[in-house]
């Protein structure tokens, strides 16, 4: 578009068309990369100039959807009510149990199954119809109180309705870490570096704890001079 003068070229033009760089500790980072990647992808296979930013992605994205998570993503999705719940696969959502959440049915994994009857009940209930998302499901199996009958698929529901926040919850104990253990204390020990990551991490209870009380259970943990 610069050799056939249809784009103007100045300082701060154009920015929109510039390879978005993707952050270490948000995954929001990530995805504006590769989208920005995918607006670029011809001109990048075509100068080689983002060849390694492209395989730094691919190493990424490798790493982010390993087999484990691919496959607890294609389980998650027989509990997607889309299209008619044309997803849902009784066997698919026992395999999602049995794989990753076994202790959360222990003792009554085998009576996942003799709920099957969820199938011809729920799916074909006037008010559960027109659903696009696992939430809407969930909300909809409370307010028709269909929950307290098949607590089970709710339960799984609910389970996989909290995976994005407990992806947050770690990648930001991960930036906490970085923030406590910097290179002044670098030589901090594991004890100690967990100690002051739970006090930092839980900010909100930790203000509510007194001094004085810190000061009598350091007191009181031994005999000082």
């Amino acid at each position: 578009l610069i050799s056939i003068d249809e784009l103007d070229t100045s300082s701060g033009v154009n920015q929109i068309g510039t390879l978005q760089w993707a952050g270490d500790t948000r995954w929001s980072y990530h995805f504006l990369s590769v989208s920005s990647l995918l607006r670029l992808y011809n001109t990048a296979c075509s100068v080689d100039v983002f060849i390694a930013t492209i395989d730094s992605q691919l190493q990424e994205l490798n790493i982010r959807f390993n087999e484990d998570a691919m496959e607890l993503i294609i389980h998650s999705t027989a509990l997607n009510p889309r299209d008619d719940y044309k997803s849902f696969d009784c066997d698919k959502i026992c395999n999602l149990v049995d794989r990753f959440y076994p202790l959360d049915f222990i003792e009554i994994k085998d009576s996942l199954k003799m709920q099957q009857h969820y199938q011809f009940d729920v799916i074909h209930h006037i008010d559960m119809q027109n659903l696009s998302t696992v939430a809407e499901l969930c909300q909809k199996l409370v307010e028709t109180r269909k929950s307290e009958i098949y607590y089970l698929i709710d339960r799984l529901l609910r389970l996989v309705l909290i995976l994005p926040v407990y992806n947050v919850t770690i990648e930001r104990a991960f930036l906490a870490m970085k923030i406590i253990k910097t290179r002044l204390r670098s030589k901090m020990e594991d004890d100690f570096l967990t100690n002051c990551l739970v006090v930092y991490i839980e900010q909100a209870i930790a203000e509510k704890i007194r001094v004085d009380k810190i000061i009598d259970d350091f007191y009181d943990m031994k005999k000082r001079r």
